[in-house]
């Protein structure tokens, strides 16, 4: 029997990298009297690894030596995080950064089928407070059963353990949830939870693998905007808690 749905967050719940995270890198740079600039494609390639501190290290390694290679460079990469994580929490409090059409559908109507709610995501805990307060409201943290994020285990996506500490929190097995995701990484480290996994791209995965995932979607639709089936079978033209009960179904 389908028990919980557990969600990514960045680009799953919402379409947070681009317009959200990206910008506030920038303006933490900006804020810090760094050069250093994240353009769109640049924040592409910088997506290939999960965490925004990685990310960081990353690229200070790649395209600027002098400062990866300063004394306490861990820490001040921990400042700047700090200031971007500052920074997108006010651009979320501004109302710039909107739900997925169809997530707050999808997350009453499991509510309403009495499945229990969880979050397994890479980002920081303060970034999910905020994003799912400023969309969903105040309380709506309380709607969530478990909530797993950034730092709370060693090993980042495509590692499984953000799934597997949140299956554990939650008591439940792997075949009694399904898991949402948006990127490669992401669906690497459910599969590896062995989780069912539904996924909808963005502009930055669209074109990545997804090899092994029940249902890819561009998007979870609206009954006015309907969304594309890219891999497996859907038989409205959005996805809906009676739809993915469905699918669980057929696993």
């Amino acid at each position: 029997m389908l028990k919980a749905l557990i969600f990514d967050v960045d680009g799953t719940l919402a379409d947070t990298e681009r317009d959200g995270h990206r910008v506030a890198f920038n303006l933490a740079f900006q804020e810090a009297g760094l050069n250093w600039n994240w353009d769109v494609a640049l924040y592409g390639e910088l997506l290939s690894v999960t965490g925004g501190k990685e990310r960081m290290c990353l690229y200070a390694n790649q395209y600027d030596q002098s400062f990866a290679g300063q004394p306490k460079v861990d820490e001040r990469i921990k400042e700047l995080h700090a200031s971007k994580t500052r920074h997108y929490v006010r651009l979320l409090g501004e109302g710039k950064i909107p739900l997925r059409p169809g997530v707050e559908r999808i997350l009453k109507g499991a509510e309403n089928a009495g499945l229990t709610l969880a979050i397994a995501t890479t980002t920081t805990p303060q970034n999910v407070s905020a994003l799912i307060e400023s969309t969903l409201g105040v309380d709506a943290l309380n709607r969530f059963a478990s909530i797993g994020a950034g730092d709370i285990v060693p090993a980042k996506k495509p590692a499984p353990d953000i799934y597997l500490h949140v299956l554990e929190e939650l008591g439940l097995q792997p075949d009694e949830c399904l898991a949402f995701e948006d990127s490669e990484n992401g669906v690497l480290s459910s599969l590896a939870a062995n989780l069912a996994t539904i996924v909808t791209t963005n502009a930055y995965t669209k074109d990545h693998d997804f090899t092994g995932a029940t249902l890819v979607l561009d998007q979870y639709g609206e009954l006015d905007q309907p969304a594309n089936v890219l891999l497996g079978n859907m038989d409205k033209t959005y996805l809906d808690i009676q739809g993915i009960q469905k699918l669980y179904g057929e696993l």
